[in-house]
């Protein structure tokens, strides 16, 4: 575990803030000022972790019923928060699953930022001079995806599970600096936690349309996305038309409603909007909001708990599909199906890390899956995966 410091505004270099959620006024003003990076080899609880420290540091979410405020005088402003899904399946206390194939990744990254008076330059158009991306090779070849799905299916019928998703990991070795092509994905239209993050060693770029949690006029958010068809006429007829792809939604809509069950207030659970079929980039997707209002004295660690890691990219029973997900998927999630976002003293959004890359060293990491249920046929899932994972490989290459 890594801390920076000394907590002063001139501690680092000011750099245009491009972190999910960050408030759009601020990002010219402000200067990271405190740094926690954490493995799960290092020990302690994440989320225990996280908030302790972002309290430490002048952002207090011990509490998330009081309301803040955000005030751009303030020294204060807030902290990006990035949690893989390894981090989450720690929190539960069941197996992460293989080793991360991007291992210089942290599993828990926290960045607290100043407001600052001195406002950071307008940076130069991004330029990726000498940038080269190599072959991608995958974890897994189509066959042995297609055997992980009946070997899920197998385990449905035995009623082990409802529902596991799997994920599949690609790396390509490339030349010259990542952070461009990790900032073209970042901005891909729709891309609600459109962002990037990056350390020592390491980068990421995100283009999640997916809120994994926030806290929006008091009350406890998610909004799960299951079910995706090519974005034409015929695809969202069929995506509407699809039982398949609308049990498997409601499956992971209920496995929400009671995760966040256990952080709210009793009865306050409720499905606000259910299978809504929206559009992104070149894919229909269906996606529900089931909101709550959160428990007396409910604070980020308990809720990070209960949400982390993702119902829709684990599946149901939320536990017996980890213990699926560690069984047959290669490699680890790494920088996928985990939480980045930002949280400040007035408000807190976290998006899913799906649509997600990162780079470490030597290679750029990409994951792709989806939910399979008992009527998956196993070539269509391994056709869909690699139908979302190459708009994106195309993008990173540039």
């Amino acid at each position: 575990m890594t801390r920076n410091g000394p907590d002063v505004v001139e501690a680092l270099p000011q750099v245009e803030v491009d972190t999910p959620g960050a408030p759009p006024g601020c990002r010219r003003r402000l200067v990271e000022t405190a740094r926690l990076n954490w493995s799960a080899t290092d020990g302690g609880d994440p989320a225990d972790l996280a908030q302790r420290f972002l309290a430490a540091h002048g952002v207090t979410r011990d509490d998330l019923t009081r309301p803040g405020r955000h005030d751009p005088d303030d020294a204060v402003c807030g902290a990006a928060l990035y949690l893989s899904a390894a981090a989450g399946a720690y929190t539960l206390g069941v197996s992460p699953g293989a080793p991360s194939p991007a291992p210089t990744l942290p599993d828990l990254v926290v960045v607290v930022y100043h407001h600052t008076d001195r406002p950071t330059p307008t940076p130069p158009p991004a330029h990726a001079g000498g940038w080269r991306l190599g072959p991608w090779r995958d974890s897994w070849t189509p066959a042995a995806h297609a055997a992980a799905v009946d070997a899920v299916r197998a385990a449905i019928a035995r009623g082990d599970v409802y529902q596991t998703n799997l994920v599949g990991h690609a790396a390509a070795p490339y030349t010259g600096d990542p952070r461009p092509a990790l900032a073209r994905l970042a901005a891909l239209p729709g891309a609600r936690y459109g962002g990037t993050l990056h350390g020592p060693g390491w980068a990421l770029g995100c283009a999640s349309p997916e809120t994994l949690i926030a806290v929006e006029h008091g009350r406890l958010v998610t909004r799960p996305i299951k079910g995706t068809r090519p974005a034409t006429p015929a695809g969202r007829r069929e995506l509407l038309a699809s039982a398949k792809e609308r049990a498997e939604h409601v499956m992971i809509v209920d496995l929400e409603r009671n995760d966040l069950a256990r952080v709210a207030r009793t009865g306050s659970v409720r499905v606000d909007e259910l299978f809504a079929v929206r559009r992104w980039c070149d894919l229909w997707q269906a996606e529900s909001t089931v909101s709550a209002a959160p428990a007396d004295g409910l604070g980020l660690a308990d809720l990070l708990r209960a949400v982390c890691p993702g119902g829709s990219v684990t599946g149901a029973p939320k536990r017996a599909a980890l213990a699926q997900i560690a069984a047959l998927e290669p490699v680890g999630r790494g920088a996928s199906m985990g939480a980045l976002g930002w949280v400040g003293p007035d408000r807190l959004d976290l998006g899913l890390t799906i649509r997600t890359a990162a780079a470490d060293g030597d290679l750029l990491h990409l994951w792709a899956g989806g939910g399979i249920t008992w009527d998956s046929d196993p070539a269509a899932e391994v056709a869909e995966a690699a139908a979302k994972a190459a708009p994106i490989r195309a993008l990173l290459a540039g």
